[in-house]
């Protein structure tokens, strides 16, 4: 039994995000995923003014007359979110947790994404694969994943997104696009990544708290790993400790955007505190721009 609380929180999910598909994002997702994948349609006979670079020599030398590849404009999307579930993601020091702030951005993304007839699907994990639900079309199958996604129980505390991308890797064949939903404290990532960023539209969507980039002064604070149960004792009442702990936040932020550069991943930063519909309307002129 689901409780009330989170029917209602589903529903205003579902309300807030189906306003701002339809009154701000309207053509924006379109614009910047649809028709950029192609599939195999025939092999034919060669007609002048074909692109030379579409020849298929096999069928060429088989036949001895030139045959090119013919293609046609996808006329579907499969979208496959996945989604860090570990226990570092129920923190949140504002209103919302870093989960439900990645509930609110996939069903965003998930309602665009069903208003264009594409398919949605879900791989949540932790430091092993919790559920995969495969890509299917509704609103009421959206809903399903923005419950799973706020009301799931993991088995587990831990996080492995290398484990999360070997089993993407397992399941989705055919090109598609993919939101990794991660607060990317984890590590040995990074080559698994790299390799299906070549067969996927991959997006790296990563979900931060403000009091894990900067500390307020509020004396002696006690700190728990959510993920490990440990705990220590930190003094915020101390400059030195705050400033290291704002470097090391800042250094953290650095690794990541630097490694999405390098494997030419696009990046959506989220904050708990800020309005992720601005930031991803901001992702899709940014990128309709590059890609135009």
């Amino acid at each position: 039994m689901i409780p009330r609380e989170l029917v209602k929180k589903i529903r205003y999910i579902q309300i807030s995000t189906s306003k701002a598909v339809n009154d701000i994002l309207a053509g924006e997702y379109e614009s910047v995923f649809k028709g950029r994948g192609m599939e195999f349609d025939e092999v034919r006979e060669y007609q002048p003014g074909d692109d030379v670079r579409t020849i298929d020599w096999n069928v060429t030398a088989r036949t001895g007359r030139p045959h090119v590849k013919r293609y046609v404009e996808e006329r579907e999307l499969t979208v496959v979110f996945v989604v860090d579930l570990s226990a570092s993601g129920g923190f949140g020091s504002v209103q919302k947790t870093k989960n439900e702030v990645a509930a609110e951005f996939c069903a965003l993304v998930a309602f665009s994404a069903i208003k264009n007839n594409d398919k949605v699907g879900l791989i949540a994990f932790t430091d092993t694969i919790e559920m995969y639900i495969p890509p299917k079309k509704g609103v009421s199958h959206v809903l399903r994943l923005i419950r799973e996604i706020l009301y799931f129980q993991p088995r587990r505390t831990k996080t492995d997104i290398g484990a999360a991308l070997d089993y993407l890797g397992k399941v989705m064949h055919k090109r598609g696009v993919v939101f990794l939903v991660s607060d990317f404290i984890s590590s040995n990532y990074e080559k698994q990544l790299q390799v299906l960023a070549k067969r996927h539209d991959m997006i790296a969507v990563s979900v931060n708290d403000p009091r894990e980039l900067s500390f307020p002064n509020a004396g002696l604070v006690e700190l728990e790993d959510l993920e490990t149960g440990k705990r220590i004792l930190v003094d915020t009442g101390s400059k030195e400790v705050r400033t290291q702990y704002e470097r090391l936040g800042r250094e953290h932020r650095q690794r990541l955007d630097g490694q999405f550069v390098v494997m030419g991943i696009d990046n959506i930063s989220l904050q708990t505190d800020q309005d992720y519909v601005r930031d991803l309307v901001t992702f899709f002129k940014t990128r309709e721009r590059r890609r135009a």
